[in-house]
């Protein structure tokens, strides 16, 4: 989201009163908790579970709920990523809520291949977690977008950092393996985005990709009553996504 701070200061309060979701997960947040008055969402009822980078200024991850957790995670259990803050997981009665903010390749080959060791490690952790805790929702920014649908120019960006055939592939692996697109289960419709460059007036031109996802294991599928990306919020360079699970 490019900074709670920066959100918060683009009307992100008054949109989270507004919408009033029982659970929310942050990406990117760029701040610890005692950089933001975080008084302003426990007085809208929410649990506040904050999960930052080593690094100051960087990544990080949180959940603000209003469901009372059973328990909490911080992180995977690999120090490399867990520094910098790239998964929060809150544990309900019924399902588990993951929050992840996976890396990005655009800054080059080193990150490039930092991603595609996340992704490796990733798939091995949802799939143990599958194991254990058949329930559960993967959401956040995954710096990908699966398919040609999903990105506003296909070609062009056919060998772009986010839309690599390995991308592509491991998104491909990672859905047969167990998971259901929530978005795509409700809208197979074109020029549904959730990203926009902040180049070339993007946004307002809906030149965007679809980088966000709500990935819900096999047996959730029938809970999902909705998914809808609301693209007029702009509180950053991404947009919420919205799911409704019975």
């Amino acid at each position: 989201m490019n900074g709670i701070r920066a959100a918060m200061n683009k009307g992100f309060i008054d949109w989270l009163k507004l919408v009033n979701p029982d659970v929310i997960g942050l990406q990117e947040v760029k701040a610890n908790l005692d950089q933001i008055d975080a008084t302003i969402f426990e007085d809208l009822g929410y649990e506040i579970y904050w999960y930052p980078a080593f690094k100051k200024g960087y990544s990080g991850v949180a959940i603000l709920t209003k469901l009372k957790p059973k328990s909490v995670k911080h992180g995977m259990d690999y120090s490399k990523y867990d520094d910098e803050g790239r998964l929060l997981q809150v544990d309900f009665d019924d399902f588990s809520f993951l929050n992840a903010y996976f890396p990005s390749g655009t800054t080059g080959d080193i990150r490039q291949t930092f991603k595609y060791e996340f992704l490796d490690d990733i798939y091995g952790y949802t799939q143990d977690l599958r194991k254990t805790t058949p329930n559960f929702i993967l959401s956040g920014d995954y710096n990908i977008c699966h398919k040609a649908i999903d990105i506003h120019n296909p070609i062009s960006n056919k060998n772009t950092s986010g839309f690599l055939p390995e991308e592509r592939a491991w998104m491909d692996k990672f859905t047969e393996s167990g998971f259901v697109d929530s978005f795509r289960k409700f809208n197979d419709k074109p020029h549904n985005y959730t990203w926009w460059s902040y180049r070339a007036n993007s946004r307002t031109k809906n030149l965007g990709w679809r980088i966000d996802y709500h990935m819900a294991t096999f047996p959730m599928e029938e809970r999902l009553k909705s998914s809808i990306i609301l693209a007029d919020a702009k509180h950053s360079d991404h947009c919420p996504i919205l799911i409704e699970v019975e």
